[in-house]
């Protein structure tokens, strides 16, 4: 049973940056693709970004293409999303999640996905 566990969340100014993390235990995500998704009070769930398995491809959509970068250290089991130029508008929870997968690509759906964490708060405000 793979487990994963969001960090890295705060309050941070328009423009600032911060990292999430995700620490994936159980199993190891060599063999999954994971994607990072957020949450605002009051709406969809929205894909913000997703690396395939093997990290050979990523996606991101286009309200955060540019300001938002995910990865993999396979060898730690964790995940990454930096986050820069943040906008008030990217204030949500944020998740981890993970779905075992044989391609090269990830999915932006979130009905794809599996294992997901609890979630980390992330607030942009001045």
């Amino acid at each position: 049973q793979l487990q994963l566990v969001e960090s890295g969340g705060g309050l941070v100014q328009p423009g600032g940056s911060l990292r999430l993390s995700c620490a994936a235990s159980g199993l190891t995500l060599d063999y999954y693709a994971v994607g990072w998704f957020r949450q605002a009070p009051g709406k969809e769930r929205e894909g913000v970004s997703c690396i395939s398995r093997g990290g050979v491809s990523t996606y991101s959509p286009d309200s955060v293409k540019g300001r938002f970068t995910i990865s993999t250290d396979n060898a730690k089991n964790m995940v990454y999303l930096q986050m820069n130029s943040l906008k008030p508008e990217d204030t949500a929870v944020y998740y981890c999640a993970a779905y075992r997968s044989t391609y090269s690509y990830c999915s932006g759906q979130g009905s794809k996905y599996d294992y997901w964490g609890q979630g980390t708060q992330v607030t942009v405000s001045l």
